[in-house]
């Protein structure tokens, strides 16, 4: 189906949220921090990427700005998929270019809905 990128720092989220995705036929391109993830992003161009947020270097707002702000990956909607859970981490998450915000552990149903509407446009 599609191409989704994690950005996560922890093998276990990582080993999750692979699971989820690739049980519904997506295929997984897999960064572990901020940096990789716009790197590989720009590279790569998925068709979504999951952000965490707290990250060693560039954190998952940072890079997620870096994402919204560049005309080659401006277009790739990013979803938020964060133990954060602060209603301003979530204002500031959308500011950032965040087309969603998901609180981790994250649900199957709601992550693969989500994906789904972020995909459609």
């Amino acid at each position: 189906m599609a191409r989704i990128l994690i950005v996560d720092d922890s093998p276990t989220e990582m080993y999750k949220l692979t699971g989820m995705l690739e049980k519904h036929g997506h295929q997984v391109l897999k960064a572990v921090n901020g940096a990789d993830g716009v790197a590989l992003a720009t590279e790569e161009k998925p068709d979504a990427v999951l952000m965490d947020i707290v990250m060693p270097g560039v954190n998952g707002f940072q890079a997620t700005r870096q994402l919204s702000k560049n005309p080659e990956t401006a277009a790739i909607p990013v979803i938020i998929v964060t133990t954060k859970d602060q209603e301003t981490d979530k204002v500031w998450g959308t500011r950032q270019g965040a087309r969603d915000y998901l609180t981790k552990p994250v649900d199957e149903d709601t992550l693969i809905k989500v994906l789904n509407g972020v995909l459609k446009g």
